[in-house]
């Protein structure tokens, strides 16, 4: 198993995994697929918002993880969230989640204050695997607003 950096040769299965992730119930706001390939665009240009890394294991990407970086004034830093983190199907049950959020730990740590993710409530295995590495739910509902 080895975690990097995104680059333009993993574009074809990045797709194809997002368009699925973004298929499932997982996810509420079912993205474009011109959305998908700009998300994956700026993940391997030097956006310093996002940051994309990918799993592979035996030469095949198996999953993956978008992270962005914002600023937090309630703990005054750098908070990163991870906006995706998926794994194919054929991969489940390897341990690939939990060594993509430590990875993502380990390469924020001393760089960011806190991370931060979402997940469907009854995405219960994600949910597990998040506590399990030590994630909290927040006690507060979030809202959005969409500019056009």
């Amino acid at each position: 198993m080895e975690i990097r950096s995104m680059s333009s040769g993993d574009k074809p299965r990045l797709l194809e995994m997002m368009t699925k992730f973004y298929a499932s119930p997982a996810i509420l706001h079912k993205a474009s697929r011109e959305v998908l390939k700009r998300d994956i665009d700026d993940c391997i240009s030097d956006s310093p918002y996002i940051d994309g890394y990918v799993c592979e294991c035996d030469g095949i990407v198996a999953g993956y993880t978008m992270v962005s970086k914002g600023y937090s004034t309630e703990y005054g830093g750098i908070n990163v969230t991870i906006e995706d983190l998926y794994v194919d199907e054929a991969y489940r049950g390897r341990g690939i989640g939990g060594a993509l959020l430590r990875f993502i730990e380990n390469r924020y740590r001393g760089r960011a204050v806190r991370l931060r993710l979402e997940v469907e409530p009854s995405n219960v295995n994600a949910k597990r695997l998040y506590v399990s590495c030590g994630y909290e739910e927040l006690p507060y509902t979030q809202m959005v607003k969409e500019l056009e």
